[in-house]
């Protein structure tokens, strides 16, 4: 499979303007975006709705001609747990696997490039995940 997940960061980076990251955030979607539609998930889909107004505010600005709305695989769900673990053991101090377990593992099951300014947790925890990131600007991968 292929395609771009975007971490919500980037996202919100887009959808609120953010004076820091706007530019870098807005040329990884323009670029993804001419490759196909922008992949999202519901657990992206949930961080980003504090964002919005309303219910029809967000999906207005997800819109489908642009954005592919994805389920979250089961596979991701035992992955995401064995990452949670390997946190835990790091000394991680979440009681629940967070978001970013799940959206790593659903981009790394589906073969999917992860577009994120998270940089350090995904290479962390994902080490085979391919992603994008401020620091390497192109697709990486170990």
């Amino acid at each position: 499979m292929n395609g771009y997940l975007f971490d919500t960061n980037v996202l919100l980076d887009i959808a609120t303007a953010d004076p820091a990251w706007l530019g870098w955030s807005e040329k990884q979607f323009r670029l993804a975006a001419a490759q196909g539609p922008i992949l999202i998930n519901p657990i992206i889909y949930a961080e980003l709705a504090p964002a919005f107004a309303s219910v029809h505010d967000l999906d207005r600005w997800l819109d489908p001609a642009v954005f592919q709305r994805l389920p979250l695989p089961y596979a991701a769900g035992w992955l995401a747990a064995q990452a949670f673990l390997n946190y835990r053991r790091n000394g991680g101090n979440r009681f629940s696997p967070l978001p970013d377990f799940y959206i790593g593992t659903h981009a790394e099951t589906e073969g999917r490039t992860l577009v994120t300014r998270d940089h350090a947790r995904y290479r962390t925890y994902f080490p085979k995940l391919s992603i994008i990131t401020p620091e390497s600007p192109e697709t990486t991968k170990k």
